[in-house]
């Protein structure tokens, strides 16, 4: 359950009369204060695990084609940072090596002896080195190198060499827009992070459920009376404004890149947890307005309302994206 902190004395109404003119303004002169999207670099806070952060960072510079954020997308999209995942298809691992390619490109990473498919330790590395062999394959190709390589990881070296760069394939074009674009949700950003057109929206349908009893696992149906638990609400605020977001909160963080504290503009997800070093771990979200406060929906017996986001458990925010919220992946084998 969710602590929340909030100044007494305050009436409600004269808290949201100042929170509506405080998002038109801040709506007003976002335009000003955004001179478009920063180059990003690195790994964004709490992004990857704490216990694979080290490895990701190491390996995700093993060669120029991959950077550390687009090997932990990699991973992510893979398995969702599991260690133990097993596929329909025998994908095994926090990588999802197929046996005969483990056989050929397993590394024994932290030179126990042992190649494990479902040790971290050696599969990480060796995604790295088996990306990077990739790319060596198509280095004399056309066009971006790191296209090329997610291109020949998905559909074979020949492919790519055949077609002289990404080849005219479905599902290899999604699959390197999907990773390059989850990439940036793992990436700590330099500069201003773009503003999102469609937080306008999401921000009016939020506020329209001001007061609504909070339902744990609420999603707003007529079954519910309209109630929502709290990702329950800020997927249902995007999908209004034709952005599909994950169900629970921690997904959610990876729908798009992350804006510093400073930089937090209206639509914003902002995020909490026990663990602020581990996105999984997130346990709770809201949708920032201005001046320091959210719509959310907090706990059982509470109403959906506005809080301040300044607690001891604020992890910190996401600017949702289409494209990030269509890269994430779905349902994932046990």
């Amino acid at each position: 359950m969710r602590k929340v902190w909030v100044g007494t004395g305050v009436a409600f109404a004269l808290l949201f009369a100042f929170l509506a003119l405080l998002v038109i303004g801040t709506y007003s002169v976002a335009g000003n204060l955004l001179g478009g999207a920063g180059r990003s670099v690195g790994l964004a806070k709490g992004a990857v695990p704490a216990a694979y952060r080290a490895l990701v960072q190491k390996w995700g510079n093993h060669c120029p084609a991959i950077t550390p954020a687009l090997l932990a997308a990699q991973l992510y999209q893979e398995s969702g940072w599991n260690p133990r995942a097993r596929s329909p298809a025998n994908a095994l691992g926090i990588a999802q090596f197929i046996p005969g390619t483990w056989a050929t490109h397993g590394l024994d990473g932290d030179g126990d002896g042992d190649r494990d498919v479902f040790d971290p330790q050696d599969a990480i590395p060796s995604a790295a080195s088996y990306d990077c062999t990739q790319a060596r394959y198509v280095k004399d190709v056309p066009g971006d190198p790191t296209a090329n390589m997610l291109a020949a990881y998905n559909a074979g070296a020949y492919a790519v060499i055949k077609y002289g760069g990404v080849p005219p394939y479905r599902e290899t074009r999604n699959y390197v827009k999907t990773i390059t674009t989850l990439a940036k949700s793992f990436e700590a950003p330099v500069g201003r992070v773009e503003s999102s057109r469609q937080a306008a929206g999401a921000i009016y349908y939020a506020q329209q459920r001001l007061g609504t009893p909070y339902l744990w696992g609420g999603e707003g149906t007529a079954d519910q009376g309209g109630r929502f638990d709290c990702s329950g609400l800020t997927q249902a605020a995007y999908q209004s404004v034709g952005i599909e977001l994950p169900r629970v909160a921690n997904d959610q963080y990876n729908a798009g890149p992350h804006p510093r504290r400073d930089e937090l503009l209206p639509g914003d997800l902002v995020f909490f947890s026990d663990d602020l070093g581990n996105s999984r771990a997130i346990r709770h979200v809201g949708i920032y307005v201005g001046g320091g406060y959210m719509i959310n929906a907090p706990y059982t017996g509470a109403v959906i309302r506005f809080d301040k986001i300044d607690t001891p458990d604020y992890f910190g925010a996401t600017r949702v994206t289409a494209d990030g919220a269509k890269a994430l992946p779905g349902p994932r084998g046990a």
